[in-house]
């Protein structure tokens, strides 16, 4: 049975829908997702091995894209393979506790990424506003230091949801119209007031993601008016587009989680498969995208897997080559 009503603090089992309504397209919906999380994971993988091998690399920009791959893989990791086993397997039950644990995960490691984006529009001010210093404020200490405090501001400020659910009583269904554990999708099924679930979660939203996209905002502002104070059109070129892969990335986290915001607020009409599908496809697109653009459009990265898989073909073209010879 689907249903599950319970009279204890929590169920035991929650069971995932998945995305309700398209239920019969289940196997042929997950092939696409399945290709999102490999073209993710293969790619961040890369980049990770490109930026840890290269010395050229080794610049704080790089350092802070090793952390931004790093929680897209912990990312697109904590809810792909779940969903793909609910498409595919119908196994849709979860423990409460890995329930809450991949809540935690997932609200923190987003969380986390908007903070790293900042981060990054930090380092791009300090590249372009204050070139000569930019070595001398960016060292890997205080990289080291940013990454840490980071981290910790955004596990402070997403623990107490782990708190807030289980103080709640669920008496209701245990069916989770998601596929995956979502705070605000877990505590509607409880029976009780979850008004300080509702309040500290738009909180968060705006202490962690609100606040960021302001100052990210102001980041580039000072940028625009350094670039703009350049005399040589080649140099505000150069400039801008040192920023061309952090902005991708903005525009690619930002824009379908601000729609997803608004559509789930106030579109009321709405069905629930379209928005189900629109917030998986927005868990799923920066991991898959972030690699692809930063190998595209940063000259470095892209020169460095040029030249590996160049040196593969040589090294493979000298070994049928030398066998050649021998026969």
């Amino acid at each position: 049975m689907l249903t599950n009503n319970i009279s204890s603090v929590h169920p035991s089992v929650f069971i995932l829908m998945g995305i309700p309504g398209l239920e019969e397209y289940y196997f042929w919906i997950a092939f696409p997702f399945c290709f999102m999380y490999i073209i993710a994971v293969l790619g961040n993988c890369m980049l990770l091995f490109f930026i840890t091998v290269e010395p050229s690399l080794h610049q704080p920009m790089y350092y802070f894209l090793s952390m931004l791959c790093v929680i897209d893989l912990t990312l697109s990791s904590t809810t792909t393979p779940k969903m793909l086993v609910i498409l595919w397997f119908n196994s849709a039950e979860i423990y409460f506790e890995a329930c809450i644990t991949q809540m935690f995960f997932i609200h923190t490691f987003a969380a986390l990424e908007s903070t790293i984006l900042l981060a990054m529009a930090f380092d791009r001010y300090v590249a372009i506003c204050n070139p000569l210093r930019y070595a001398a404020i960016l060292t890997p200490p205080v990289i080291t230091k940013i990454g840490f405090v980071a981290f910790f501001r955004c596990v402070i400020s997403t623990s107490p949801l782990i708190y807030l659910l289980k103080r709640l009583t669920f008496c209701k269904s245990s069916l989770i119209h998601h596929s995956y554990c979502e705070h605000m999708a877990v505590a509607k099924l409880a029976c009780a007031d979850i008004t300080l679930n509702n309040l500290y979660g738009m909180v968060v939203a705006l202490f962690v993601v609100v606040l960021d996209i302001i100052l990210i905002l102001l980041s580039y502002l000072h940028i625009l008016r350094a670039v703009f104070l350049l005399t040589s059109r080649d140099a505000r070129i150069k400039s801008i587009g040192t920023c061309g892969s952090h902005i991708c990335a903005i525009l690619i986290f930002y824009i379908p989680g601000i729609l997803s915001t608004i559509l789930y607020r106030f579109g009321n009409n709405m069905p629930l498969h379209i928005h189900i599908l629109l917030v998986n496809c927005y868990m799923m697109t920066p991991p898959m995208v972030n690699p692809i653009v930063y190998g595209v459009k940063t000259k470095q990265i892209r020169n460095r897997v040029l030249k590996h898989f160049k040196g593969q073909c040589c090294s493979t073209s000298t070994i049928h080559g030398a066998t050649n010879r021998k026969q």
